[in-house]
């Protein structure tokens, strides 16, 4: 395996890798399971201590 098949097996899966991330993080953003714990942290800076 020389520098060009490293390099573009790394420019390939990394890519499909990050797609895949970013799709999970929007994904698990985007649940409706997990609307109360951000709408309870978007709260957080507003509450007197």
């Amino acid at each position: 395996m020389d520098y060009s098949e490293v390099s573009h097996f790394s420019q390939t899966w990394g890519l499909v890798y990050l797609v895949v991330m970013f799709l999970g993080g929007v994904i698990y953003a985007l649940w409706p399971k997990n609307k109360d714990k951000f709408d309870h942290a978007a709260h957080i800076p507003l509450e007197d201590d």
